[in-house]
């Protein structure tokens, strides 16, 4: 997307600000930067920071940055509970209102593609799953394992399970939990598109910070290694503690189930630091594919977030311009 396209698309109505981009990209740096500049507030897109208990491992905002401008839906939920791409969106939608009705910019930052994409096109509006059901599939995804959990996912879903590997336990396990809550299947719930919050797709402004590649995995790695001595250990022992059930997607958490095999006495400390390093840089490789592939008309920042603010604000300043007059 040029400038002179998200000056059309903000002229028409109050803007929202897209940051995203691979996990160690500067996206809250980049954050911090615009909402100073333009009294933005900045809103969670990261299906990890909205749970409270890992700031260190997640790499939410530190608490100095938080006391700058303000923030929403950072540490908003126990991670015993679960948040959707569709319950983030009710909450960021009110967040965007709220910002809106105090004259702020919201800039919603995060890496979690889907929640971008349910902010923009909306979501097939899938029922939510009795917890009930959730612990039922997993417990028996452990007991039979991925092959034969996949064939029964076959016999009540094709099409989900014929377009997924066995491996990919939490579509598979996705797929399994609507069927047998709903008994529809998932792609006939996803035909069902839901439509998104009116105006949003007209009027976001879509940034994609983008490192080097060789950079963004350097900056990885080094993140990785300060987190080990900067609270990670103490914090994966404390959340472990809490005994939440290993299917709670708080679970899943880069780094967590690494740093808590350490403090477990499974590993040594160097192997966390490089198992979480590597699950690191594999997860970026995945952001950054989805940012290519689905949202081809963002603007690229091609430099971490610390260095291209001055880019990102003269794509604010244009988009500003023909609301001053």
């Amino acid at each position: 997307m040029t400038v002179e396209q998200s000056v059309l698309n903000a002229a028409t109505s109050p803007p929202i600000v897209l940051i995203g981009g691979a996990t160690g990209s500067g996206k809250s740096a980049l954050a911090l930067s615009l909402a100073a500049q333009f009294s933005g507030t900045i809103i969670n897109a990261d299906s990890m920071q909205i749970y409270e208990g890992l700031r260190v491992i997640t790499a939410r905002p530190d608490a100095a940055a938080e006391a700058q401008v303000p923030h929403r839906l950072y540490g908003a939920r126990d991670p015993a509970t679960r948040c959707s791409a569709g319950r983030w969106r009710n909450l960021a939608v009110g967040e965007i209102d709220a910002a809106h009705g105090a004259g702020r910019l919201p800039l919603l930052t995060g890496g979690t593609g889907l929640y971008f994409k349910a902010l923009l096109d909306g979501l097939a509006p899938v029922p939510d799953i009795p917890d009930a059901v959730r612990h039922a599939a997993a417990a028996l995804f452990d007991e039979i394992g991925p092959q034969a959990f996949h064939a029964r996912l076959a016999a009540l879903d094709a099409e989900s399970a014929a377009r997924l590997s066995p491996t990919n336990t939490q579509r598979v396990l996705r797929a399994y939990e609507v069927v047998t809550a709903t008994g529809k299947p998932l792609p006939d719930w996803q035909a069902m598109q839901a439509e998104a919050p009116e105006g949003y797709g007209q009027v976001a402004i879509k940034l994609v910070v983008w490192p080097e590649r060789a950079a963004l995995y350097a900056a990885i790695n080094a993140r990785v290694e300060a987190m080990a001595v900067t609270g990670a250990l103490e914090e994966a022992e404390a959340f472990m503690a809490r005994g939440l059930s290993a299917d709670v997607p708080a679970m899943k958490a880069v780094g967590l189930r690494e740093f808590a095999s350490h403090v477990a006495g499974e590993i040594s400390l160097d192997e966390a630091v490089a198992a979480a390093q590597v699950a690191t840089r594999r997860y970026a490789k995945r952001q950054l594919t989805w940012f290519r592939n689905q949202m081809p008309d963002a603007i690229q920042l091609e430099g971490f977030g610390t260095d291209v603010g001055a880019e990102a604000a003269a794509v604010l300043e244009a988009a500003r311009a023909p609301q001053a007059g």
